[in-house]
């Protein structure tokens, strides 16, 4: 059956009554002349700096010692470019949203462009020490995993690394004080892994995410050297803070510190700004921890029991013995 011309006569209408949402539910839309970071962009930055990380393991194939050098002045000469202009534009949103000044008017006196271009160039600077600490990643993925066969499989195959890798590029912005931006970054890899780090919490070197779907690490969350997180682990807020006027406080220290050579398995939730869990711990699975416990202690949930039932020899019931 065809379809009927006549029905479309009433999308004028429709169209009309959308538009004029936008001043009515102005909190959903921007619109003007002050363009915002754009997403494309913002993740074709974040491959770039992949391509740069780790080389040979991304798009480009053939790469060796004598044409490197080229390959990597070509990414880096485009990336200032991109971060400078995206960098502008999260500058200018930043001061909109604040309500500071009119970032769009023409006549305004601030250099979006120039600041831009300065933090652009300054986290440039940093991507050395941005492979180094991730050479640590790889490593402690490799050790920690008894079915990884080579570093290789580590680059290739892990979401962990993933995740981290590009929580570390945006925790770099972050700390220079690039706003939006980052979040961005993180939650696009939160979208392509299931793993949920805020770019503003402080991670150590040597840090591996085992499987990885569903772990959450919040914004003020402080993890040490030497850490090792499985699937579903929450580092989360207990509650929040709230004013005489019942708005969240902001800029407090909601989430858990976890120190060195900490473990925390599958599923394991650990909240609050005062809990810390100290050196040489571990937390078992399906553990709810709100408090602090000392270095070198193991916390278990009591022994579970298992109910079978098989018309063979009926109901059966014992304990699960395991193992950490």
């Amino acid at each position: 059956m065809a379809s009927d011309a006549r029905l479309k006569e009433d999308l004028p209408t429709l169209t009309d009554r959308i538009v004029s949402t936008y001043q009515k539910i102005g909190k959903i839309n921007h619109l003007g002349h002050c363009p915002l970071p754009n997403y494309d962009v913002v993740i074709s930055i974040v491959e770039d700096l992949k391509e740069i990380i780790y080389p040979g393991y991304q798009r480009r194939e053939g790469l060796h010692m004598g044409n490197i050098t080229y390959h990597v002045g070509d990414i880096i000469d485009g990336l200032h470019d991109k971060l400078t202009t995206q960098i502008a534009r999260a500058l200018r949103h930043d001061e909109r949203v604040n309500g500071k000044q009119d970032p769009c008017n023409p006549m305004e006196e601030t250099d979006f462009e120039a600041k831009g271009q300065a933090m652009a160039i300054e986290f440039l600077n940093r991507v050395p020490e941005l492979r180094e600490v991730l050479a640590t990643d790889v490593q402690a993925a490799y050790d920690g995993d008894p079915a990884c066969t080579n570093l290789d499989e580590v680059i290739f195959c892990y979401p962990g690394l993933e995740a981290i890798t590009v929580y570390r590029v945006a925790n770099t912005l972050y700390r220079l004080g690039v706003p939006f931006i980052p979040r961005m970054m993180t939650e696009w890899a939160h979208k392509q892994t299931g793993i949920d780090i805020h770019p503003g919490a402080t991670i150590g070197s040597y840090f591996f995410i085992d499987h990885g779907t569903g772990v959450v690490i919040g914004q003020t969350c402080q993890i040490g050297d030497h850490v090792k997180l499985y699937q579903g682990v929450t580092l989360g807020a207990l509650s929040f803070d709230t004013d005489n006027e019942g708005n969240i406080v902001r800029g407090m220290k909601r989430h858990p510190t976890i120190e060195d050579h900490v473990v925390i398995y599958a599923n394991a939730t650990v909240l609050g700004g005062r809990t810390t869990v100290g050196n040489h711990s571990v937390i078992g699975s399906s553990v709810w921890l709100t408090r602090s416990v000392d270095p070198n202690t193991t916390v278990l949930l009591e022994k579970p029991r298992l109910r079978l039932r098989s018309e063979a020899v009926g109901e059966i019931e014992e304990e699960v013995n395991f193992q950490i």
